[in-house]
C-alpha cells in the first residue's frame, strides 16, 4: 500500500507541478509580448503536458483505483472520494476538451506572429480562454488535494 501511495503522491506532485509550472511560463510569455517567446512556450506548454501532466495523471488514476480497491472504500454514495472523482473527471473534460484545442490553436496563431503579423487579438482572446478555463482545471485539482489529505467528509 505504500508503494502505491509513493505512486500516487508522484502523479499528484507530476500534474500539479506541471499545470501550475505551464501557466506561470505561459503567462511570462505573454506579458512580455514577444512573438518568438509566445510561440517557444506554447509548444513548451504542449510538450510538458504529454511529458509531465499525461504521465502524472496515469499515475493518480492507476494508483488511486488500486488504493480505492484494496481499501475498500465506497464508490456510490457523496463522499470525499466521489467529489474527487466528479472533480477529476470535470478537469479531464476541460483538459482534452478545451485546453488543449485552445493551445493548438495558440501554437498555430503565435507561428503566424513569429513569421511577421505580430500576436494577433485572436492569440489573445485565446489566451484570455485559456487562463479561464486553465484555472478551473487547475483550482479543481487544488480541491481535489485538499479532500485526499483531510478526508472532510
Amino acid at each position: 500500500m505504500k508503494l502505491l501511495l509513493f505512486m500516487h503522491l508522484i502523479g499528484c506532485v507530476l500534474f500539479l507541478g506541471n499545470i501550475i509550472t505551464a501557466a506561470f511560463w505561459k503567462v511570462r510569455a505573454d506579458v512580455k509580448g514577444d512573438a518568438a517567446m509566445i510561440h517557444q512556450t506554447a509548444k513548451n506548454v504542449m510538450l510538458a503536458d504529454y511529458a509531465f501532466t499525461l504521465p502524472g495523471l496515469v499515475l493518480i488514476v492507476v494508483s488511486g483505483i488500486m488504493m480505492a480497491v484494496k481499501s475498500d472504500y465506497a464508490m456510490w454514495g457523496m463522499s470525499w472520494l466521489t467529489a474527487s472523482l466528479i472533480l477529476f473527471v470535470i478537469t479531464g473534460i476541460l483538459w482534452a476538451a478545451v485546453l488543449l484545442p485552445l493551445q493548438r490553436g495558440m501554437i498555430r496563431l503565435s507561428a503566424e506572429a513569429v513569421s511577421g503579423g505580430g500576436v494577433s487579438q485572436a492569440y489573445r482572446r485565446m489566451s484570455a480562454y485559456w487562463a479561464v478555463f486553465g484555472t478551473l482545471a487547475t483550482l479543481a485539482p487544488v480541491v481535489i488535494l485538499f479532500f485526499m489529505i483531510s478526508k472532510p467528509f
